[in-house]
């Protein structure tokens, strides 16, 4: 038998050769919040409301308050991705995971919004899995916050794919919150449909914009909460 050194060096031989390389412990950069925004691309919404809904979202992100929120944090600083989402298995990332500490890194963020093409325009409304992808990419990511949010937004009801409420109910099991943002444009009582099958979590919650031209003071005052870890009234009883 060999020495207790020539051991090891067999033991990570061994290793190498089954892993095919050498084991490498994975790094992740600490953040005070993960925060993915599942943004709306069904058929539903139209070019104008899709312009809207992007346009909003990145009005929010300039507002002075937004980034005062991210530097009041203990790390003052976040990791954001952007996905728009519509039925099974269609989620396209439009904003990669990227670190948000100043002014220039919202500018960044914002600028990919503005410019960016529209890539879905129908497929279904598939809440469940947003949610479910929101889950992966968070777990995926290069990053590890203290808490870990997906803001779901959305102008109707599941229709398709797995139901909300089984896609909430993965991701908070899995150490996530879901918040939600309806967009109550002819569907008034989907607000109730996101308390009962979309949000979830310590602290999770819904802001409800009324329409399309809502969801730049809506996502403001969502983002402001979601990165400050406010609970307020709206917050979910689970």
């Amino acid at each position: 038998m060999g020495s207790w050194p020539q051991q090891l060096i067999g033991v990570f031989s061994l290793l190498f050769i089954l892993g095919g390389g050498p084991v490498l412990a994975q790094t992740y950069e600490p953040v005070d919040v993960e925060l993915i925004l599942m943004a709306d691309g069904s058929g539903s919404v139209d070019d104008d409301e899709f312009s809207l809904q992007r346009i909003g979202y990145a009005r929010a992100l300039r507002d002075p308050r937004v980034l005062g929120a991210i530097q009041g944090g203990a790390l003052g600083k976040i990791a954001i991705s952007y996905v728009e989402w519509s039925g099974p298995g269609l989620h396209v990332p439009i904003v990669q995971w990227t670190v948000i500490q100043s002014k220039e890194d919202i500018l960044r963020v914002v600028k990919i919004l503005e410019t960016h093409p529209r890539e879905l325009y129908g497929g279904g409304t598939a809440i469940g899995d947003a949610i479910q992808h929101g889950m992966m990419s968070i777990q995926d990511n290069a990053f590890e916050g203290r808490r870990k949010i997906i803001d779901i937004s959305g102008d109707g009801p599941d229709r398709n794919g797995m139901p909300a409420y089984m896609g909430r109910d993965m991701a908070v099991k899995a150490g996530m919150i879901v918040n939600g943002l309806p967009i109550l444009q002819g569907y008034l009582d989907l607000l109730e449909f996101f308390r009962e099958n979309v949000i979830g979590g310590p602290g999770a919650f819904a802001i409800p914009a009324r329409n399309f031209q809502d969801i730049e003071t809506a996502s403001r005052i969502k983002l402001i909460r979601e990165i400050a870890g406010a609970v307020g009234r709206n917050h979910a009883s689970r």
